[in-house]
Parts: C-alpha cells; structure tokens; sequence
C-alpha cells in the first residue's frame, strides 16, 4: 500500500496523499480513484501485547474457574482477540493477541520460523555439555527439540538465570528439555516473541497496543497481505483508531501512555540479534 502512496494513486480530499499524512473522518480518501470509507478501513489487524503474570489462563473457558488473560483485555467491536500461542499458567512474560487469524497463524507458522526467547530460572547450574545438548537437540515424547542460543543470566546461590531461544511452541517444550537433563525449572519468562519484545516497564497485568508503524513492520516480515484495509493506519495521526490504556493508578497511567508510540514493542532482526548479544533485554528477577 505504501508503494501506492508514493506512486500518487491515493489521494486526501483531491491532493495526492504522502506517508505520515494527518487524515480524519470527514477527508474523502480515494485509491486509483476510487472512493474508499474510512470505518472499513479502520477495521486493519490490530496487535495487543499483554504481560501475563503467573497465575493466569490463556483461555475463555475453564471448568476450574482459574482467571483468564482475557478477563484483562478491552472489549474489541465485532472481532474478539486471539491469542498467538500460548503461555502456561505458571509462565509469565509477553502474550501477543491480535485481531486476525491469519496474522496469528502467520507468527505461529513454522515457515516463518520466528524465534521465542525465555528468560529460565534453573535449579542449579548447566554444564557445558547440557548446554551443547541443547543446542543439538534433545529427543522429547513428542519428537527432538533444540535450543538456537543459550546464555546466562546470572543468579544466586542455587538458583540460576538463562536465556534460551527456540523456534517452536510444543506445549511445555522449555520445562521438558530442562526436565530432560535433571534440572527443575522454578520460573519462566517469554520475553521476545519474533521482532516483538516485551517492554521493560510493561507490569505484569498491563497491555498496549502495537503502534500502527510497527504493526506495518510485523505484517511485513510475515508477507501479509496489505490490503485497503490497512491503508488508514499509515495515515491517521498519532493515536487515532487505537485502544485507550487500561484503568491505573496516576502514576503507572502516565507511563503506558507514553509507551504506546514509544516504539518499545518491535525491533528488526538485526535488532533482536545485538539485543541479545548485549543482553539488553528484560532483566529476570533477582533470585531470592
């Protein structure tokens, strides 16, 4: 859509529209000349990320009763979020939802082969050769799973921190190769999910939206289908069309405001590359 912008096919109320253009309800917005109506087009994947905190289901439905990451969401008109992935109850970290499954099954596709990255709280600490046997593979029930990376994170005492990355979401398949090599994992983190990293000052409980600029950049990498639908995102001023933050107090209020266009959420490949080089990522708790 972007190259139609810049070849002069879409125009604002007559004059040819520019990226960054400030549009509001009432301009008539026409691509190769024909008449586009801004409520269709607001209705573009929309990317919401949450910090699960321990304790928390991702589902609607449960006989137990348990809470669900759901119960915290806002109320999406005519669509429901849909969460890509899952987290386990006793794992935190970043849940992305979306409003469109193609986009959810995009991320989730092996095709794509976008990494997840966990912050791993370990009782006791990996020897060499657990750390290259991670990396090799390990044979599970279910076939053999492999770590990409795996660095220390520091700790105390017996417990000690790791960040591994993997390229697939098996149920439980973290706690299983660590199970695999006789070593317990007392908490788990996802911090990264693809291009997507989770904000440092994002509280468990808290979500914001992904910026339209950055969403643009993350159904790019997916090869997703820009359609007039997500035309409006790239024109409308800073904040229109988006979700307003959740209810806190003052003090936390004003900072998901002002993280909601801060660009905290996405970061190129090549970003996530030297982040996790440098580890300049969300740090795990310090161990007790």
């Amino acid at each position: 859509m972007e190259e139609l912008v810049r070849a002069g096919r879409v125009t604002v109320n007559g004059e040819p529209a520019h990226i960054g253009a400030r549009v509001g309800s009432s301009d008539v917005i026409r691509v190769e000349g024909r008449l586009v109506r801004a409520p269709k087009l607001q209705r573009g994947p929309r990317v919401l990320l949450y910090h699960k905190p321990e304790g928390e289901i991702v589902s609607r439905d449960d006989p137990a009763g348990r809470a669900s990451v759901f119960d915290r969401l806002p109320p999406l008109r005519g669509a429901r979020w849909l969460a890509v992935g899952r987290l386990d109850y006793n794992t935190s970290g970043l849940l992305v939802l979306t409003s469109d499954g193609e986009l959810a099954n995009r991320m989730m596709h092996p095709r794509y082969g976008l990494e997840r990255e966990y912050a791993v709280r370990v009782r006791g600490k990996l020897s060499g050769d657990q750390i290259a046997r991670l990396r090799a593979g390990i044979e599970l029930g279910d076939g053999k799973a492999h770590c990409e990376s795996v660095a220390e994170g520091g700790g105390e005492g017996a417990n000690r921190w790791y960040h591994i990355v993997i390229r697939e979401g098996r149920n439980r398949v973290v706690r299983r190769l660590f199970e695999a090599l006789g070593l317990a994992v007392s908490r788990l983190m996802r911090v990264r999910f693809g291009p997507v990293v989770l904000p440092p000052r994002l509280k468990r409980g808290q979500y914001l939206e992904l910026p339209p600029r950055e969403a643009r950049e993350l159904l790019a990498l997916l090869e997703f289908p820009l359609s007039a639908r997500s035309l409006i995102p790239a024109l409308l001023p800073s904040g229109e069309g988006r979700l307003d933050p959740p209810s806190l107090p003052s003090g936390e209020r004003e900072g998901v405001r002002g993280r909601r266009g801060g660009g905290e959420g996405i970061a190129s490949p090549a970003a996530a590359r030297a982040r996790r080089e440098t580890r300049d990522r969300p740090r795990p708790p310090r161990a007790r």
